[in-house]
């Protein structure tokens, strides 16, 4: 949007609005506006209390149909990937498997299969309501750079977490990667200081920041995660943070305990990478300790359900950890390990899994009774729980709670409108608008709004005519499968 260009969200059904840390608790406004002034909200209640001047705004959009929650966050995902879908001898593996047969096909990558399908998967995100991702691209070949990203973000109009990733312990060195895919670590460390030194804002409503994020235990020396902590933190009070995997499956246990002699949370500890500016990846085999030192230093999780399941890793306790209070965000994950990025049907998993994971648990003996894993029942994650983890957790996890993740007057104008008079939500929006979104089909935005800017408009992208890019996209996957 030009400066000073104003948009009123006039007369919505329902905004669930996610203005408080419990979920349960957070607002949801029945025949309510969002008034809203360059990138920022300025008003957000009862249509019957607009200020007058919202009337004439310079757009107007009709939300009597529609269900309006904050811009969805992800908090984990792998761009590139969108290439080497459904790829055949991947399809049925575990994830070092996955890896070992994925690995000699991203050694082909170029600069414009990175931007294409960066692009793309943005595309698909912003389709499904998502306002702002993160992406950690940890592979750089044939000149590919972090900037192709950053570039396809801008394009996109999205709100983008761009983290530097890093592979410098190859085969030959005891690491997953074969060695013509790593790099040396006195570059990955300069260019992840001039990246961060070009791109990263610390503004109200940056679009773009830069995350520190060396790709995972087995692909990374001790000495470059030690070392990129201290390059983050000696940015300080830019909020520049650290991402990683961790305890993915129990072959990345396995691998630690065979590597370091303890466990990923005592490895995370031990090279500095606990903390508020932390957040790592899937946590799936996190254990009671780790939950418990997670908590007390408030680092951060993106929970990624779907490629947890695809790979078969298993089911993370994001139940114990939400309530042990450590920070938990939502992510779709690579497009290759969940083959899809639908940040709707990603809460919908995450809400299902839970439930099943609940019912799994052995049973426990307690003051003499036997308590059975199923007791909380359905009640292990609600739809507002996990419509909290999807936006006001991912804020938090990305260090970006001040201005992102909930609606209220000074917040961005970061917005996902749903038209509850849709086929999928029949029967079910009448009773419960946000338990419809989460609890019946998956069913992309009619509007997503980014800083204030209508990036999709009635479940068109308004901001790249996707035909061509898709097309683009298709020869490029056949071409980096071919090795040509």
């Amino acid at each position: 949007m030009p400066a000073s260009s104003t948009l009123l969200i006039h007369n919505a059904r329902c905004v669930a609005t996610m203005n408080h840390a419990d979920p349960a608790q957070a607002g949801e406004l029945r025949n309510a506006s969002i008034f809203i002034r360059d990138h920022r909200i300025v008003f957000v209640g009862p249509t019957a209390d607009l200020p007058p001047e919202a009337l004439s705004a310079d757009e107007v959009i009709d939300a009597r149909a529609h269900l309006v929650t904050p811009g969805l966050v992800n908090t984990h995902h792998h761009m590139y990937q969108s290439l080497t879908r459904a790829i055949p001898a991947v399809q049925n593996a575990e994830l070092f498997g996955w890896l070992r047969g994925l690995y000699p096909i991203w050694s082909g990558l170029t600069p414009e299969m990175v931007r294409v399908s960066t692009q793309v998967a943005m595309a698909e995100l912003t389709l499904s309501g998502c306002a702002t991702s993160s992406d950690h691209l940890y592979i750089y070949p044939n000149g590919v750079r972090l900037d192709d990203s950053i570039a396809a973000a801008q394009e996109i109009g999205m709100r983008f977490v761009a983290s530097r990733g890093s592979m410098s312990v190859g085969q030959s060195q005891g690491g997953l990667p074969p060695d013509s895919v790593v790099e040396r670590e006195d570059f990955i460390l300069n260019d992840t200081q001039r990246l961060i030194e070009q791109y990263h804002d610390t503004a109200h409503g940056a679009m773009v920041n830069i995350a520190v994020a060396p790709c995972s235990p087995f692909s990374v020396s001790r000495d470059l995660m030690r070392e990129s902590a201290l390059l983050a933190r000696s940015f300080k009070g830019a909020g520049v943070r650290l991402h990683t995997h961790l305890a993915e499956n129990d072959h990345d246990i396995a691998y630690s305990r065979e590597k370091f002699n303890c466990t990923p949370t005592e490895y995370a500890q031990d090279l500095g990478w606990l903390g508020s500016d932390v957040w790592h990846a899937h946590c799936v085999k996190l254990d009671g300790a780790g939950i418990s030192l997670f908590a007390a230093t408030r680092t951060g999780v993106a929970h990624c359900p779907c490629s947890n399941m695809r790979l078969a890793s298993g089911i993370a306790p994001v139940r114990r950890m939400l309530n042990a209070g450590v920070p938990v965000g939502l992510g779709v994950d690579g497009c290759a390990s969940n083959d899809a990025a639908h940040m709707v049907n990603e809460a919908r998993q995450a809400l299902l899994l839970a439930r099943v994971g609940r019912a799994m648990q052995p049973p426990e003996v307690r003051d003499g009774r036997t308590f059975f894993g199923c007791d909380l029942g359905p009640a292990e994650m609600t739809a507002r729980d996990v419509l909290g983890i999807a936006t006001r957790g991912g804020a938090q996890v990305l260090g970006r709670g001040h201005d992102i993740g909930h609606i209220a007057v000074g917040m961005c104008a970061d917005l996902a409108l749903f038209d509850l008079d849709t086929l999928g939500f029949a029967g079910g929006a009448v009773h419960d608008p946000v338990g419809a979104l989460m609890l019946c089909s998956s069913p992309p935005a009619d509007y997503t709004i980014i800083n204030g800017r209508v990036v999709v408009r009635k479940g068109q992208l308004t901001t790249l005519d996707l035909g061509p890019v898709v097309e683009r996209h298709n020869a490029l996957a056949i071409q980096l499968a071919l090795g040509v």
